[in-house]
């Protein structure tokens, strides 16, 4: 079973009138369990678009979205939202930390929010910095921190909560090829820890040919 199926989405904006411009048109894409797949797409060729509605921030037109084996389409906001806080983890170009926070609580935050025990929180957060390479920086706000360190944060904030579904856009796209080889590393590193699925945006032709598949969205549609 797919852990992330989309069946013929489309999406367009101005949706319906005669000025609507199809950004997505009948993608049909499934990510399995402990798949990681590269999505590889120009700018403004929809790959955002695509990731929102795949990690449930955006709806489409037309077409389903399933996580787990749940349709996840026609579901309420608030079921929405808390499918969304429980099944995906989002991980963008800038790491988008809260800045008054140390490392450790803002992967903390997101557990807490999500129900879980401040020691159990605190403990997985440890161990999460711990398995990237930046346990000793638990304390530290992200100021102190270097770009590579921040981004490997926003990586464990983003599976704090054990999503089945880590959505990626663009992660090592604010770093310098060195950087961004240790930090492109450290991710594969904790998606290979967990098995889930993984569907990573990238512009990094080299990083791309290093996971599972490729698939390039192309006028609107996804092909190997």
């Amino acid at each position: 079973m797919s852990e992330l199926t989309l069946q013929g989405v489309s999406k367009g904006y101005n949706h319906g009138r005669p000025n609507e411009v199809r950004v997505l048109q009948g993608v049909d894409l499934s990510v399995a369990p402990g798949e990681v797949v590269a999505l590889v797409a120009p700018s403004g060729a929809g790959k955002s678009t695509l990731l929102h509605i795949a990690g449930l921030l955006d709806t489409p037109d037309e077409g389903r979205v399933s996580i787990g084996g749940e349709d996840m389409t026609d579901l309420s906001d608030r079921r929405r939202t808390a499918a969304r806080r429980r099944e995906v983890g989002f991980i963008y170009q800038f790491h988008h930390l809260l800045p008054e926070f140390s490392a450790e609580e803002n992967i903390v935050l997101p557990q807490l929010a999500n129900g879980v025990a401040r020691a159990e929180a605190s403990r997985r957060a440890r161990g999460l910095l711990e398995t990237v390479g930046v346990g000793e920086r638990a304390s530290h706000r992200p100021a102190a921190l270097s770009g590579g360190e921040q981004q490997r944060v926003a990586y464990c904030r983003a599976l704090a909560n054990r999503p089945r579904l880590l959505l990626a856009d663009e992660p090592t796209g604010n770093l310098d090829p060195a950087t961004s080889e240790r930090v492109f590393a450290a991710l594969m590193e904790l998606v290979r820890g967990t098995g889930l699925a993984a569907l990573i945006a990238t512009h990094n032709l080299e990083l791309a040919g290093r996971m599972d598949r490729v698939v390039r969205l192309d006028a609107g549609r996804v092909v190997d």
